[in-house]
C-alpha cells in the first residue's frame, strides 16, 4: 500500500510489512533454516559480564580508530550484569586504541572505584554525566560520550539534525539537544540537567558547545549510533555550506522519516551494525582486547 507524502511523492505504508522491524531487513532460505544472530541471551550474569566486557573494549578501539580520541575526554559506560546499580568505565589515562577487557574499572553508585575489575582512575566528569543518565533511565545498559570533530562543530549550534539522508532517520522523533553549556561537567546538578534533556525515549543528546551523547540497550548500538550520528553531523555541515550558496535543499517528509525510522532505528538492527566492526577489530588485532 502507498499513499502521497509532504512532498507530494508517493510514500510506502507499514501495514504492509512484518510486524517485526528487524525481519524486514533480510531475508533467509525456503525452508527457514536460515536465521540471523542477534542480541545473544545468558544462563549465567557472570558469563554476560564477560560478554560486556568484550564488546566494551572492542568499542572503545573502534574509537581509537576512528581518531575520536582527545586527550582524555571521551567516556563509554555499561550497566554491569551483576551488580546492576554498578557500571563498567574506561580508565582515565588510557588511549581508545589501547583499551583491553582486564583495563576496564568497575565504579560503584557512590561514584568510586570498585574493588572488582581494574584499579585506576576514572574521569570525574564522565561519572557525573553518566551516573545521573544511568539513574535517571534504568532501562538502557550503554551510554556513550566523547569530542569528536564534526559532532562538536555542530554542537555550536544548538540543532538537532535535520532529516536530510536515509540515514538520519535513525534519529527521528530520537535526539535532543542541550543548550547550555555550562562549562566542563564537575556537578551532580549539571550531569542531571543533561539526562533531564535527553528525556524518557531518546537515544541521542547533541550537546551544546561540547558534542554527543547516544545511548543504547547494549554497548554496540550506544557505540554505533554515536559514529552515525557524527556521520550525521557531517553530513549536515556540508549541506549547510551548500545551501549556504542559495543550493536547495529537499528535507525528507514527516511520512517518509517516520516510515523509515520505524525500521532502521530498532535496537536490535542497530546491534548488528556494529558486529562488523567487531568482527573486523578482532581480525585486524588479533583479538588483543580481549586480554
Amino acid at each position: 500500500m502507498a499513499s502521497l507524502n509532504g512532498n507530494g511523492n508517493v510514500s510506502q505504508r507499514l501495514e504492509a510489512l512484518d510486524n517485526d522491524p528487524l525481519r524486514r531487513a533480510w531475508r533467509g532460505n525456503k525452508e527457514g533454516t536460515i536465521e540471523l544472530k542477534t542480541v545473544p541471551s545468558f544462563d549465567s550474569p557472570y558469563k554476560e559480564r564477560e560478554w560486556i566486557r568484550a564488546h566494551m573494549a572492542a568499542a572503545l578501539r573502534y574509537w581509537g580508530k576512528m581518531g575520536f580520541g582527545e586527550g582524555i575526554a571521551g567516556h563509554i559506560t555499561v550497566r554491569d550484569p551483576v551488580l546492576p546499580d554498578h557500571y563498567w568505565m574506561n580508565p582515565f589515562e588510557e588511549h581508545f586504541s589501547t583499551i583491553t577487557k582486564s583495563m576496564l574499572v568497575l565504579v560503584g553508585p557512590d561514584g568510586y572505584v570498585s574493588p572488582e575489575g581494574a584499579q585506576a582512575p576514572i574521569n570525574a566528569a564522565g561519572f557525573y554525566i553518566h551516573s545521573a543518565i544511568h539513574k535517571a533511565r534504568p532501562e538502557i545498559k550503554a551510554a556513550a560520550h566523547c569530542h569528536s570533530i564534526y559532532g562538536k562543530a555542530w554542537s555550536v549550534f544548538g540543532r538537532p539534525i535535520d532529516m536530510l539522508v536515509q540515514d538520519s532517520c535513525l534519529f527521528y522523533e530520537n535526539q535532543s539537544v542541550y543548550k547550555s553549556f555550562g562549562g566542563v561537567v564537575l556537578s551532580h546538578e549539571e550531569g542531571a540537567n543533561i539526562a533531564s534533556a535527553l528525556g524518557p525515549k531518546s537515544k541521542a543528546c547533541i550537546l551544546q558547545n561540547h558534542g554527543l551523547l547516544t545511548l543504547g540497550d547494549t554497548v554496540d548500538e550506544a557505540v554505533y549510533l554515536f559514529g552515525a550520528l557524527d556521520r550525521l553531523c557531517h553530513v549536515q555541515l556540508m549541506v549547510e555550506a551548500a545551501a549556504a550558496n542559495n543550493i536547495p535543499k529537499t528535507i525528507i517528509s514527516k511520512e517518509d522519516a517516520e516510515f523509515t525510522a520505524n525500521s532502521i532505528k530498532e535496537s536490535r538492527r542497530n546491534y548488528i551494525k556494529f558486529q562488523l566492526e567487531y568482527k573486523l577489530l578482532l581480525q585486524e588485532t588479533k583479538g588483543a582486547f580481549l586480554q
